[in-house]
């Protein structure tokens, strides 16, 4: 069975949903952030060296990073769902999003979030280039809900899952304001049921 190492406000969230959107049998072991320093406590380093969540456990298979997870479970347990045909236009818009989700989009809203915990004086360097990628990261995305419902296409994948954790960590940085395709997408995608029933985890 399938054994999954979650920690709480984090992108194992992204395999919860998944898991409940496939309605696989699977462990869960809960691990907990610090409560003044939220990182992620010493448990974790024992299943994985980087000691991060995701970490997903399948016999002697041990994988961390939740897209590697993500594809593996669709591999190995998924029969075809919530991925498009190979070598079908849908297909690589998949693979795109669910790319694009840890490559391009994590930085701009990762550092967002960091730079906002700080007390700085006057612009910096790295704002400069922090506001451009936002702009043109988030100009993208809306411009593409704009067009169709889901990110591959007309059917919902798991790069939807991907898109949507990042979302997420994008709006509580307000980084999403001013627009309302992707707010009128989240809204749409957090109502399944899958969804509300990995994110009530914590």
């Amino acid at each position: 069975m399938l054994t999954l190492h979650h920690l709480n406000r984090s992108r194992s969230t992204r395999i919860l949903w998944l898991l409940e959107e496939l309605e696989l049998d699977y462990t869960r072991v809960d691990h907990r952030r610090d409560a003044k320093t939220h990182l992620a406590p010493d448990s974790l380093k024992a299943v994985h060296p980087l000691g991060k969540a995701p970490v997903m456990v399948d016999g002697d298979i041990t994988l961390c990073e939740s897209s590697t997870i993500v594809e593996y479970i669709l591999d190995r347990y998924a029969d075809n769902q919530l991925r498009p045909e190979h070598g079908t236009k849908e297909y690589y818009q998949y693979l795109e999003w669910s790319h694009f989700a840890e490559g391009s989009l994590s930085l701009p809203v990762i550092t967002s979030g960091l730079l906002k915990m700080e007390t700085r004086d006057g612009q910096q360097p790295i704002d400069g280039y922090i506001a451009k990628e936002v702009y043109v990261d988030f100009s993208y995305i809306e411009s593409v809900l704009g067009s169709r419902p889901y990110f591959a296409g007309e059917h919902f994948t798991a790069a939807d899952i991907m898109m949507t954790i990042s979302l997420n960590m994008a709006k509580r940085s307000h980084l999403l304001d001013g627009k309302p395709n992707i707010e009128a997408y989240l809204n749409r995608i957090q109502q399944r049921p899958a969804f509300q029933k990995a994110v009530s985890f914590g």
